[in-house]
């Protein structure tokens, strides 16, 4: 007879093996947790970190560099994701920016939720259009938030953009004036002057430094609202 073992919930788990190639930890799942019924609690939000920098800045670099640093577990959730999940299909210059539009609004609710729900995130993400900035100061928990400014001079970029070749031409220089014109950050790196590791331990430094309050989102959300009562 196969031997029951406890499960992760501290609840006896059947003989019934995880189906393979799933990803998920535990190796056996606990035939009692399959019937609940009450959605897991979750204690509090998690902790945001959003790398806003222009396109070529460097960001998922860090990102990458950046969750075996982290001491918790966190997902690494970056807008490219999103848009690779639409189909492949052209779309009108028309309704290019309609679309992006509706991605990055469908992007920031799914950040919320996931973090809402109790997890960390690594966001890759550039507020280059200022109501992206105002939804995310909406949607998300102010207080959880580590706002990061991944700064590139204007040069290096458009290097950077002709090398890679992916990416549309102008598209970092276009952005450049406007990611990071809300001025406020937690914290700021120059790709350009440290590596991606490098940068990636500055951040881990502040997030883990007993950081200061009020949060950048805080500051911001405040003047927000001092702007829209004055």
């Amino acid at each position: 007879m196969p031997r029951e073992h406890t499960g992760h919930a501290g609840e006896m788990a059947s003989a019934e093996p995880a189906a393979s190639g799933t990803g998920m930890p535990g190796g056996r799942i606990a035939t009692a947790d399959l019937l609940r019924d009450d959605v897991p609690h979750t204690a509090e939000p998690g902790t945001v970190i959003l790398l806003n920098g222009t396109s070529s800045s460097g960001k998922s670099s860090i990102a990458e560099a950046l969750l075996p640093l982290l001491a918790e577990t966190y997902f690494h959730m970056p807008v490219d994701a999103f848009h690779a999940m639409r189909v492949d299909r052209d779309i009108a210059d028309d309704d290019l920016q309609a679309e992006i539009d509706r991605t990055s609004k469908g992007f920031h609710r799914a950040v919320a939720g996931m973090a809402a729900a109790g997890n960390n995130l690594v966001v890759d993400y550039p507020l280059s259009r200022r109501w992206r900035l105002l939804d995310c100061l909406a949607l998300l928990d102010a207080r959880r938030v580590v706002l990061v400014k991944v700064y590139c001079p204007r040069a290096e970029l458009v290097r950077r953009e002709t090398e890679r070749g992916d990416r549309t031409p102008g598209l970092a220089a276009a952005q450049y004036p406007v990611v990071h014109a809300h001025g406020v950050h937690d914290v700021t790196v120059d790709t350009s002057r440290e590596t991606p590791r490098q940068c990636a331990e500055r951040i881990a430094r502040h997030l883990y430094g007993n950081p200061p309050r009020p949060t950048a989102f805080e500051r911001l959300s405040a003047l927000l609202a001092s702007r829209n009562t004055g």
